[in-house]
């Protein structure tokens, strides 16, 4: 989000950013309800009230109310939350058109797994009104919007730009400290950087990694509905705790320095609309194996930057340990990775095309 709206500001644009000070269990020590500056970006912070759990801001609804109308567009992250519910109301009635970004959440598979019946009944009272009132939805990727239209929702215009990514965060220096504690890893090592989620499955990697042999795997990431412990038994099951090191959430100079020292980086998802952690994996040199759900797939593929693996544990276990053995593979994954991140995934060219699309929508809205 602030890498796109970062961008935007560097072009010209007056970006402003409507958000709550949820952060996590608690809040973040931000001022409320008043405009703060970040790089150029004018971001507003609210409290919430009942309905926590859904971001719902009394505050933001009024503040909606009154500006939603002064905007040229509204560009709204997210479906079943308050805001976004909230947002396209306001644009509805200010005449203002909005784009909607669903980040990977309008998929079967997801919703059948979690609070189905809640989310059905959302999708028929709020969302479809939204996805299909908007000026345009945003996806990630093709896949995330054929696992959109797979649902039966029907845009009236679908636009694929991918994520960027910020090279300049890869410059930072490891500190000694990160230094030793990569050091101290198992080496040579397979990395798993992600939420520590059933849908980015890890199981698909515990399994395959019963099938090879001389490589352990490193598990990153936040513990999501505290499915770490679940996986930590599964391994167990398996025989392969020892092979498997969990070590917690990993960022700035530590996650960059983890993934320029891992062989490479495994992500076999069930269900990934996009994918930040391969590209960040492929702007940091390091080879990538992902299953075909994984939305930046094609993108692995056609640059030679890895493998595309089926998810069962023997076709993954058969990259993996091909791509072990094989250091001139990878040395070529390195590079191929490298030149397709750069070339392709700035941030200064997403935000390229996502003021186009601004300006078809709103061009689109005047004729209207």
């Amino acid at each position: 989000m602030h890498g796109l709206c970062r961008a935007l500001a560097q072009y010209g644009h007056e970006v402003h950013v409507f958000t709550t000070n949820v952060d996590g269990s608690g809040v973040s020590d931000v001022p409320t309800e008043r405009a703060v500056d970040l790089d150029g970006v004018s971001v507003r912070y609210f409290p919430t009230a009942f309905g926590r759990r859904l971001y719902r801001s009394p505050a933001m609804a009024r503040t909606l109310k009154e500006r939603c109308g002064s905007f040229d567009i509204v560009h709204l992250h997210s479906v079943f939350l308050w805001p976004t519910m909230a947002a396209a109301k306001a644009s509805r009635r200010g005449g203002t058109p909005y784009i909607v970004t669903p980040h990977g959440m309008l998929v079967g598979d997801l919703i059948a797994r979690k609070s189905r019946w809640a989310k059905r009944a959302w999708i028929e009272l709020i969302e479809r009104r939204n996805i299909e009132s908007a000026a345009a939805v945003h996806v990630t990727s093709p896949l995330e919007g054929e696992e959109m239209r797979a649902m039966g929702f029907a845009p009236g215009r679908t636009a694929v730009i991918p994520n960027g990514l910020d090279a300049a965060d890869m410059t930072a220096a490891p500190s000694p400290e990160d230094e030793a504690w990569i050091a101290a890893l198992p080496q040579p090592f397979i990395l798993y950087l992600s939420r520590i989620n059933w849908k980015k499955g890890l199981d698909r990697l515990i399994s395959a990694l019963t099938r090879t042999k001389e490589i352990d795997l490193v598990v990153a990431g936040h513990d999501d509905d505290r499915y770490q412990k679940a996986m930590q038994s599964f391994a167990r099951e398996l025989g392969v705790a020892r092979r498997v090191q969990f070590v917690g959430p990993v960022a700035g100079a530590r996650k960059w320095a983890l993934l320029r020292q891992a062989r490479m980086l495994a992500l076999p998802s069930y269900s990934e609309n996009f994918g930040m952690v391969v590209l960040e994996a492929m702007a940091a040199g390091c080879p990538v194996v992902v299953t075909p759900e994984v939305g930046l797939a094609q993108v692995v593929k056609e640059s030679g930057a890895g493998f595309v693996s089926a998810g069962d544990p023997d076709s993954l276990a058969s990259a993996l340990t091909s791509l072990g053995h094989d250091e001139g593979a990878r040395k070529k994954m390195s590079e191929a990775g490298k030149r397709t991140a750069i070339e392709r995934f700035s941030w200064t060219g997403t935000a390229a095309q996502m003021q186009r699309l601004y300006a078809q929508c709103i061009e689109a809205s005047c004729r209207a």
